[in-house]
């Protein structure tokens, strides 16, 4: 165990942000980190659990303990003739997983390619995309209380899923180390279809008959056509959660611009395109000094240069403003600001 002090950030959050950890140890397996739990440096300081950092923005330096976690592994711990339960450690990069279990015809992911970060991050943020959301294949996840380092497995409905959501973004949220998760995988999949952009981009290809294989390609290409690449270009996805408002407020917003991108959420609620908002009110392609507004997506704030965590802080306060004043309603982020 290598415990090392100031250490530097910037490779390791996908905004690019040039920080620095007061202390930082990166642990490979669940007897390292009961080890790091054990030293007395982490008892006198606050500390963070850090897996891609592909979905956080730190404001400044943190004057405290940053703990990489990188347990790997990909294990089938159970299957059956329909189903087949996957183990992966909590510092397997997410696309790697669902890149093996596509490969091995294990479906139930294949909507979630190429979203950046590691598998222990997946269930706090509860991922999803394309029509498809972690807590759908999601089995249970272990992990560690970091005050004790006693383990704890979490069944599906103790995580406490819900929309970007759960117990461990919440309740437990710097108490809680996952150290893997564990997933229920259909041997003869279905494949998941529901989201227009996946269907028109295999039509274009001619597929009518697509397998898991094809719905990857196809998520591949449509993400790789309007987000950037974290590793070019400094981000973390989407930046803000589609917000829910009520079906009355929905239809009012409507009356004045009919052509509102929306999804239904049950019988009185409506989920609103982030995006769409944003482009609204302007701020589309839009710069300030080194942070901006991507140009194909205006949910995605990226780092164009040497921008601190202040600046892409500020600009996302300032759209966020812009959407409140405009539609009266307020975005949430999805990153965890640090």
């Amino acid at each position: 165990m290598n415990i090392q002090t100031n250490y530097q950030l910037q490779d390791l959050n996908s905004f690019k942000v040039n920080v620095a950890a007061k202390y930082f140890v990166e642990v490979l397996s669940i007897t390292e980190l009961k080890e790091v739990l054990a030293d007395k440096k982490l008892l006198n300081n606050k500390w963070l659990i850090l897996g891609g950092g592909s979905n956080i923005l730190f404001t400044k330096n943190f004057d405290g303990f940053v703990i990489k976690n990188s347990i790997s592994g990909i294990t089938v711990i159970n299957e059956n003739d329909k189903e087949v339960f996957i183990e992966a450690g909590a510092g397997v990069d997410w696309d790697k997983l669902v890149e093996y279990c596509v490969n091995n015809n294990y479906g139930g992911i294949e909507n979630l390619s190429l979203i950046p970060g590691n598998v222990g991050a997946a269930p706090v943020q509860n991922i999803g995309a394309y029509g498809q959301e972690l807590n759908q294949p999601f089995h249970s996840l272990t992990g560690l209380y970091m005050n004790t380092g006693d383990e704890q497995t979490f069944s599906k409905s103790e995580c406490e899923f819900g929309y970007r959501d759960s117990i461990f973004k919440n309740k437990l949220k710097n108490e809680f180390a996952i150290t893997s998760v564990q997933l229920k995988l259909k041997k003869n999949p279905d494949v998941n279809l529901s989201y227009l952009q996946v269907k028109d981009e295999l039509f274009s290809h001619n597929i009518s008959a697509p397998t898991i294989s094809d719905v990857r390609n196809a998520v591949i290409a449509i993400r790789n056509s309007k987000l950037p690449d974290p590793k070019k270009i400094g981000n973390a996805g989407s930046f803000f959660k589609n917000p829910v408002i009520e079906l009355e407020k929905f239809k009012a917003i409507k009356n004045n611009y009919p052509e509102i991108k929306s999804f239904s959420e049950g019988k009185d609620k409506v989920k609103i395109s982030a995006a769409w908002l944003i482009e609204k009110c302007g701020w589309k392609e839009k710069i300030i000094g080194d942070a901006g507004v991507h140009q194909k997506q205006p949910l995605v704030i990226v780092n164009y240069g040497k921008a601190k965590g202040e600046d892409i802080l500020k600009l996302s306060e300032k759209i966020k403003k812009s959407v409140s004043d405009k539609f009266d309603i307020i975005l949430d982020n999805e990153v965890n600001i640090i």
